[in-house]
């Protein structure tokens, strides 16, 4: 990249000087200190070094991809989007708690319906809603559930 670099970071003094405090007063994430330590040397606004990507990467120890994404950040979103780390994307977030798993298990673990020689899961799925444990629930779910509960109903 270089110094025609396509994100360049331009600091003005408070911003310079919130950077500097960042990273040497008071206990901060080692993440957040490198970012700021990316900005403080990729500034070229006034008195700032201008460093390169390549001398940034090579007195911090950071990867170029790191030092870009900095600089886009800054450039893109501002300086504390910069700073901060970037929530995950398509996170799979538990479907039911350990409660919920609880009455999951326990009603596998009963006696099926009557009529039934055992227990299916739309049933499952069924009785979970029925019971007012959950608004609602897929049997894929029901299966993944029960296998990572290793469930041995025999």
């Amino acid at each position: 990249m270089g110094k025609e670099a396509k994100y360049v970071v331009r600091l003005d003094s408070e911003e310079r000087e919130h950077l500097t405090e960042l990273v040497t007063k008071g206990r901060r994430s080692a993440a957040l200190i490198r970012r700021a330590q990316i900005l403080l040397k990729a500034d070229c606004g006034r008195g700032g070094p201008d460093c390169t990507d390549e001398e940034i990467t090579d007195a911090l120890e950071v990867g170029l991809s790191t030092v870009h994404r900095v600089r886009q950040s800054f450039v893109e979103e501002g300086l504390e989007a910069a700073l901060e780390r970037k929530k995950p994307t398509g996170r799979q977030y538990r479907k039911l708690d350990g409660r919920q798993e609880a009455h999951l298990v326990a009603i596998a673990c009963s006696a099926p319906p009557q009529g039934r020689s055992r227990w299916t899961l739309k049933l499952l799925a069924d009785k979970l809603v029925a019971l007012e444990i959950v608004d609602r629930i897929s049997a894929d779910t029901v299966r993944r559930t029960l296998k990572k509960t290793i469930l041995n109903r025999g």
